[in-house]
Parts: structure tokens; sequence; C-alpha cells
């Protein structure tokens, strides 16, 4: 089973500078989307092979996140819930961050076949020393108690659980090329924010990639569209898939399909993915 998340930064224009290509190419079995910046109807015309919910944010032209399983695929789309607050009304800021959907066996996908939940998370980019970072920090808040309710649901026989996304957030300087001149300074840097991810990570919840990387640098998923960030490989690794125990040991292997020109790239940052064993 291959899942893959990216940021798509406005699918529109990732399909127009090639998306689709790298699409076929890698043909994940559930693909999470973030920053996808239209409805439902024009996200699912532009995933061909792909059956797909996406949940717009309130605000035009910001946000939305998706979920989508490969036609054929071994899962299908089953229940959704959206927001992170649980059930409670949310501020327009937090529409179109959170989207939770149950994914079922596919008909004829074997004995062995298990459905899982999937979150696809675009969390606040937050902007130190504004209100911006207040709205970050209080959807984190929400954030955590969410993650402690699905991990204490799949502890006591509840599905197994994916939450991958663009969190906008490195844990460490192992996840970002120039630590020193970022840390406590730039949002997406602070110990405010870490605390919160590393809350998550001792309680239970395992970051895959660095599970499987436990030394590496990187992999960077980001990299800023000024200056030579991307040639430099000045990269932010902000993209994670984060998983509960058991659902964790069973990754194989992970990857970020990082473009091999700036020219070739169709968003900035790069998508993420993991195979998993059945």
């Amino acid at each position: 089973m291959r899942i893959a998340t990216v940021n798509v930064n406005g699918i529109r224009a990732a399909a127009r500078k090639g998306m689709a290509a790298w699409l076929e190419a890698g043909a994940p079995d559930v693909l999470l989307l973030q920053e996808v910046r239209a409805d439902a109807d024009t996200a699912a015309a532009l995933l061909p092979g792909y059956r797909s919910l996406v949940r717009p944010s309130r605000i035009r032209g910001r946000a939305g996140v998706g979920v989508a399983v490969r036609e054929g695929g071994p899962l299908t789309l089953g229940r959704a819930r959206h927001g992170v607050a649980d059930g409670a009304e949310e501020p327009d800021a937090d529409s179109g961050r959170w989207l939770e959907v149950d994914l079922e066996p596919a008909r004829g996908a074997g004995a062995g076949a298990d459905g899982l939940t999937v979150v696809s998370a675009y969390l606040h980019a937050g902007r130190a020393g504004t209100p911006k970072l207040d709205e970050k920090l209080a959807h984190l808040a929400l954030v955590d108690a969410r993650m402690a309710r699905l991990l204490a649901e799949a502890r006591t026989g509840g599905r197994q659980v994916i939450m991958a996304g663009d969190l906008n957030v490195v844990r460490s300087e192992r996840d970002i090329k120039n630590w020193r001149a970022n840390h406590n300074r730039v949002s997406g840097v602070l110990d405010v924010e870490i605390e919160h991810l590393e809350e998550w990570f001792s309680s239970g919840w395992v970051d895959v990639t660095r599970a499987l990387n436990p030394g590496a640098q990187g992999p960077y998923t980001w990299w800023s569209q000024r200056g030579r960030a991307f040639d430099n490989d000045a990269g932010w690794r902000i993209d994670y898939q984060v998983a509960t125990p058991t659902l964790a040991s069973r990754a194989l292997a992970v990857r970020v399909d990082r473009a091999g020109t700036y020219d070739e790239r169709w968003s900035d940052h790069a998508p993420l993915v993991v195979d998993y064993a059945d």
C-alpha cells in the first residue's frame, strides 16, 4: 500500500505544471492533498483515475484539504469528518485544514486487507509576533486533543490512523538547512510550536520519515520560492506522515519525490511517499 501526501499549492496550477505525470508514474493507492484551493468537483476533474473527497476553506482561494483513492486499488472512500474541533463550529481561518476519512477494503482486496483512517492536515503557517501565530497555536491545541483521542481509540481496538500533510513545523536542526538563522525567530522553527509535535511523539505517535531515517539530515519537503533555495537544497522538512504505532511498524520505505530541477517543479512542496506492508 502506497500513501503519498503533498501540498499542491493550488491544484489547478499543479495540474498545469505536470502533476498528472507524477501521479501516473507514482500511482499511490492513497493521496492526501493540502492547499487544494478549489471546490470538490474541480479537484476531482484534475485527479484522473482517483475518487476523491475535498473540503475547501470557507475563505475563497485559501487552504483546502483532500483525500483520494486510486480506482481499482485496495481501499475505497468511506465515512468522512471535517474540522478538528469535534463538531464545534470552527473559525473561518481553521476551515479546510482537517479532513478525516475512513478507508474501507475494496471488493476483492483480499481477506487480509484492513480498513484505516487517514487525515489530511494543513496546519497554519503562522507568523512570529503577529495574530497569525496566535491562530496557529490555538489550532495546534485543538489538534493535540484530537490526536490524543485518535491514539486512545486505536489502542483500544479502534482503527489505525495516519495523519499526514503540511504541518508547517520542523522538529529539530535535522529538519531544516538553516537552523541557527531561523530557530526561535521564524514561525515553523519556534520552540512553542515544536513542543506540540514532540508531545504527540512522546505519547506514542510515530514520525514515519524519522523512524525510517533516524540519523539523516532531512529529507526536506519544502523549499522557498525565493533566491536559490531549491538549487542549494536549503529546505525544510514540514510535510509528515504521522502514524499509530501498529501501522507505523508496517512502513517499509519512504521517499521524497523532489523534482530534478527548479523548472520541473509543480509545487513548492515535494510529495512525501511511504510504502506500507499489506
